[in-house]
């Protein structure tokens, strides 16, 4: 019984969660109470706070959940004998991300359209934890890159791969806020390619 329970607490969190998600995502991080979450996932405004401290507890979650397929899918081999062919296939999983897992598609939308860096928010500012893991992996990367011999030029691999994080992120940004039709979506693999091309000796 108790871990019925606990499976059906999990399950009103989950809820809890998508509902905030589309409700985020709807009227912007701002102009979401609580209310409008617990009426969007059909539970009581009591049974929000049972799970979630306050808004910002319940948005860092949602916004844990977007990491989690960047946790399982998008890794570099440090094993691999092409490290910059690592690093392309990294960047170009990020895209299929975008495309196939909704939800993380969604959240990004959110944190980079939707919510406003302020009051409460403020602490979000720059790179999160799994931000900067990643940049620190695309260094590593860089860094066996260049021991190989596969670089053009004898540049700092730290700074391509802040280069190349920044490169990224723009790209992201672009993915999710143009139409299917327009080339920062229909050319965003060519793009990751023709970045990777420039570095390859």
């Amino acid at each position: 019984m108790v871990r019925k329970t606990k499976e059906e607490a999990e399950a009103t969190r989950r809820q809890i969660i998508e509902a905030a998600r589309r409700v985020f995502l709807e009227c912007g991080v701002g102009s979401t109470s609580l209310e409008k979450i617990a009426a969007a996932a059909g539970v009581t405004r009591g049974a929000v706070y049972w799970h979630f401290k306050n808004k910002t507890d319940l948005f860092f979650a949602m916004r844990e959940d977007a990491v989690l397929p960047f946790l399982d899918r998008v890794v570099f081999d440090a094993e691999a004998n092409d490290p910059l062919g690592g690093i392309e296939h990294a960047l170009q999983e990020i895209i299929r991300i975008l495309v196939d897992q909704a939800q993380t598609r969604e959240t990004f939308e959110i944190l980079a359209f939707k919510c406003e860096y302020v009051g409460e928010f403020s602490s979000m500012k720059g790179c999160t934890a799994g931000q900067m893991d990643f940049l620190g992996m695309l260094t590593d990367a860089y860094r066996r890159a260049a021991a190989k011999g596969q670089l053009r030029l004898p540049v700092d691999p730290e700074m391509l791969a802040y280069d190349t994080f920044l490169f990224v992120g723009g790209l992201i940004k672009h993915w999710i806020s143009s139409t299917p039709d327009e080339r920062f979506r229909t050319d965003a693999e060519r793009f990751i390619t023709q970045h990777v091309a420039l570095r390859r000796a």
